[in-house]
């Protein structure tokens, strides 16, 4: 899907990057937002930036301050897992 965003030229001065890089800058914004909100998972944060692996999300929530969406239940499930495979 292609989004066009309309902004006045003294602020598309002002940001001063090309629509390349602010394309860029705003598929990033949008997949931070939907993340914080519950709206995106790390996999789809992973295809919508081009991320080989989960890491790659977790090093990119990081670099934006953004905390990993873990619940108690996935802490119960790691937890069973680390059981299981240590047995």
């Amino acid at each position: 899907m292609r989004i066009t965003l309309d902004l006045p030229d003294e602020i598309a001065r002002e940001l001063a990057l090309d629509e390349q890089a602010l394309s860029g800058s705003a598929l990033e914004s949008i997949a931070l937002e939907g993340y914080r909100s519950g709206k995106f998972s790390e996999e789809q944060l992973r295809r919508m930036l081009g991320f080989e692996s989960r890491f790659d999300v977790h090093a990119f929530l990081k670099d934006h301050g953004v905390f990993l969406n873990f619940s108690l239940d996935d802490l119960e499930q790691d937890l069973a897992t680390i059981k299981r495979l240590h047995l």
